[in-house]
This record gives C-alpha cells, sequence and structure tokens, in this order.
C-alpha cells in the first residue's frame, strides 16, 4: 500500500517538473487568440458538421489540439468575454447581465489579461470587436483601424460592423523579437445581421431536431453559415500573418467563440448550444497534432492557462484555473463539472438561470419560471436575427401540434430542468420530475447550491431594468 502511493506521488512529481521545464526552458512562447462572435461548437466541420465550411478552423484542429467539451462562462457576449478575459465568473466581476448599463461593465479594480502578461513582460494588445468595460479593467493596447464598418454601410454601422485582418498584419509587422506578445483577436462574425450573399442551398441545409423546419429557417441557415465561412476566412488570414511574420513556431495559437449563435434554444440560454464552445490549441513542440481531449475546461480557465504558459503563477483568487498539463498531454481531465450563469438582456430574456454540467448531466435552475422568456429573436422588428424566420413559427404553430410544443417550450422554461447529455445532445426530454433521476438531480442541485454561495450569488430574479435602457446588440 506505501509503495503505490509512493509510486503515485512520484509520478505526480515527476509531471510536475516535466511540465516545469515544458514552459521555462525556451523563450516564452506568443500567445494568440481569436474569438469569434456567436459561433456554437456544432456548426464546424471538426465537431461534425459536413455541411458549413471550414477549412482554417479544421486546419488548427489537425495542427492541434481539439476540446469537445470547452464551455463559456455565459452565453451572452459582455459576461462571457468579461469571463473570459478576468478569469472570474461573472457575479465575482460584475459583468453578469447583458445591456444593463453598470451591470454589462466589470467592476472598477478588477485585473484582468493585459494586467497579469504585461507584468510577465508581455506586449498586450486587443483588435477587432471589443464589448467589454471599463477600460481601466481592460488595458490593452488598441490595434488601430482594426474595426471597421461593411462595405456599404458606413452610414449604418449598428449590427454592421468588421474585423480588419489588414490591421491585425500591420500589427503584427511592428512586433520585435525580444518582446513575446498577447494578441487578442476578436470577430463580428458570425454575430447577426447575417449577409444575405450566403453562398449555401438552403435545401441541402439539416435543420436541427429542437427547431421549426420551415422555408424561412432554412434561409436563415444559410445566412448563417455563410457567415460562419466569412469569419473561418478571416482567422485564416491571421494564421498567415502570423506565419508570415515568423511567429508560428514560438506562438500558442487558440480558436473559440464567446457563447452559441443567435438561435433559438442556443445563445440566451444555458443548453449546450448557448455555452459548449469550439476551442482548439495549436502549439507547436507542445500539443500533439490532430489530438483531442475530453478534458472539461470552462473559458475562465484561459487566463491562467495563459499566465502559466508565460511563466507566471496563476491567483488563487481566480474561478479559473490552468489547464496547461492537459496541452502538453501529461493529463486528459481538468474539471469534474462546469457552472454557467445567464442573468438577462435589458427588457428582454427577463428569465436568469444558472446551471452545472457534468460529462453526462446538465442541471438548469430558472430562477423566475413565472416570467414569458423572449429575446430578440422573437420580439426585435429592427433588424434581422429572428425576424424573417420567427413568424414562420409562429404560423406553424397554429396548425402542427409539434410546432406548437416548441414554440410553448422556448417562452416558458420550468424552474428545474435535468438532461442526460448524452442520450439528449438536444436537451429535449426534462428528467427533472423523473423518480428514476431523483438522486441526480438531488445531488447537482446541491452542488449548484453550494457554488451559488460561494459566488456570493443571491439573485432570485431579474435585474430592475433602468429607466432609458439601451439594447447592447
Amino acid at each position: 500500500m506505501i509503495s503505490s502511493i509512493s509510486r503515485k506521488l512520484t509520478l505526480i512529481v515527476a509531471g510536475a517538473w516535466l511540465l516545469a521545464v515544458s514552459l521555462h526552458s525556451a523563450p516564452k512562447p506568443n500567445l494568440v487568440l481569436f474569438v469569434a462572435d456567436d459561433h456554437t461548437a456544432a456548426d464546424c466541420g471538426v465537431y461534425g458538421n459536413q455541411e458549413v465550411r471550414t477549412p482554417n478552423i479544421d486546419r488548427l484542429a489537425r495542427d492541434g489540439m481539439l476540446f469537445r467539451r470547452a464551455f463559456a462562462a455565459s452565453p451572452t457576449c459582455m459576461p462571457s468575454r468579461a469571463a473570459l478575459l478576468t478569469g472570474l465568473m461573472p457575479i465575482r466581476n460584475g459583468a453578469h447581465a447583458n445591456n444593463l448599463q453598470t451591470e454589462s461593465q466589470c467592476r472598477e479594480g478588477i485585473r484582468s489579461l493585459p494586467h497579469y502578461l504585461k507584468e510577465l513582460g508581455y506586449r498586450v494588445a486587443q483588435a477587432g470587436k471589443t464589448h467589454f468595460a471599463p477600460k481601466s479593467v481592460f488595458p490593452f493596447e488598441r490595434v488601430a483601424n482594426s474595426e471597421v464598418p461593411e462595405p456599404g454601410f458606413e452610414n449604418n454601422r449598428m449590427l454592421r460592423m468588421d474585423l480588419n485582418v489588414e490591421a491585425v498584419d500591420q500589427w503584427l509587422g511592428t512586433v520585435t523579437n525580444g518582446q513575446p506578445f498577447c494578441l487578442v483577436v476578436c470577430d463580428h462574425s458570425p454575430h447577426v445581421i447575417w449577409s444575405d450573399k450566403a453562398d449555401y442551398d438552403p435545401n441541402a441545409i439539416t435543420v436541427p431536431p429542437n427547431h421549426i423546419d420551415t422555408p424561412d429557417t432554412r434561409k436563415a441557415r444559410a445566412r448563417y453559415y455563410g457567415e460562419v465561412t466569412k469569419m473561418d476566412a478571416n482567422l485564416g488570414k491571421v494564421l498567415a500573418s502570423v506565419e508570415k511574420h515568423g511567429f508560428a513556431e514560438n506562438t500558442v495559437f487558440v480558436y473559440t467563440s464567446d457563447q452559441g449563435a443567435q438561435w433559438p434554444f442556443s445563445k440566451w440560454n444555458l443548453y449546450d448550444s448557448g455555452i459548449h464552445v469550439p476551442f482548439i490549441v495549436r502549439w507547436p513542440g507542445e500539443t500533439k497534432s490532430a489530438s483531442t481531449t475530453d478534458a472539461m475546461i470552462s473559458l475562465v480557465d484561459v487566463l491562467p492557462t495563459f499566465m502559466e504558459i508565460a511563466g507566471g503563477k496563476p491567483s488563487g483568487n481566480l474561478d479559473g484555473r490552468s489547464f496547461a498539463s492537459v496541452l502538453i498531454g501529461k493529463t486528459n481531465s481538468h474539471r469534474d463539472e462546469i457552472f454557467a450563469t445567464h442573468s438577462q438582456d435589458g427588457s428582454m430574456n427577463l428569465c436568469p438561470m444558472r446551471c452545472v454540467r457534468t460529462a453526462r448531466y446538465k442541471y438548469i435552475l430558472n430562477l423566475s419560471p413565472q416570467n414569458e422568456y423572449t429575446t430578440h429573436i422573437d420580439k426585435a422588428r429592427d433588424h434581422d436575427g429572428g425576424r424573417e424566420y420567427w413568424p414562420s413559427w409562429e404560423a406553424t404553430a397554429k396548425s402542427d401540434p409539434r410546432a406548437a410544443a416548441t414554440v410553448k417550450r422556448y417562452h416558458w422554461r420550468p424552474r428545474e430542468e435535468l438532461y442526460d447529455v448524452i442520450l439528449d445532445p438536444f436537451e429535449v426530454h426534462n428528467l427533472a420530475e423523473d423518480p428514476a433521476y431523483a438522486d441526480v438531480k438531488r445531488d447537482l442541485e446541491a452542488r449548484l447550491v453550494t457554488w451559488r454561495k460561494g459566488q456570493g450569488d443571491n439573485k432570485t430574479g431579474p435585474e430592475p431594468v433602468p429607466a432609458g435602457n439601451k439594447e447592447i446588440k
């Protein structure tokens, strides 16, 4: 018995030593984080979608490590990005509700990626979409002219902004070999508004089984796929720039998304379509090419991982935990459970929710089940993003019982939801009231209660909507 324990301790110490040698024996690697906007993990080739074209994401996966179980901390823009960049969950960093003025911003005094990496000798810059605030919490060097209006929309920029990859290339040309850099590149796609010029045949597209299959749904999905491919092309250009400037061999390159796409049961929801994000890491000489891992990670884990790769020691105050040992193949596990939160989006979806997910089950607690759930998908009339297909769902629901049940499920959520995400990946069969799963529900509920107490999360419903509140799409 003692001999067995001794051998295990020896292996643990040896693994830690090898990780330390790997991270500190070579020059500090550069760090590039490419963040898509509203890209569901299932909607790219290497995650199983054979219809959407994502050649650059697929190539990155062939060159690096694909995480099958990576999750956003929140399924909406500002809370998710704040968690990614601070290593703190939304309630703790302050940016827990989207589009509620101060609730959309981190609290003053919170430290983020630029603070930590600058202290480790890095030049830290950000290009493209921001959607995080205030500037004191995120003191990035801004890549000039990296966010521009789409051609033809110079005078109508709302939801029509784009990533200028040429500006990213120019910035990389200013980097010297003497200082490592961290570059965060944030695309605007595939966030709505989706282009009408999508090169996809709506009739050849598979509609998810939890959606309503109408011609308008198919047209919208073809447009969404077009935006995914557009974003993938930008990713390819950034990869090419990193290679052109000679940084590829000493750069950790990460691709991910802030949350799932703007579809029903996706963005603004804690179902996997809302929080399961693509996550691929290429680290030449460290990550094994064409490898995959089942390690469960949260986007709050990115900051401490970058810190460890950069030679620092992650703060014990963070919610995130470094998964650097997963990247170099020393382990295939990281977390036993993932937590995620959603509050609200201005005056819409006033239905805050919390969840805990394990490798097999998901438990969702809806704090305000008495409120009708609404989003920009069914309410916004000033732009596409639901307006173009939602009326067809409502019309179909008048005569089709299945469609009627789908629309009802969209608008009304029970207090508790429990899903077997292996047998039911689209999370349509709620097991919360099934006696056979009582022990599972009790266990996950207890975990969520304990975690919320540790977070200081005592919310019982939506935040009051300030007068004159403006929506931030």
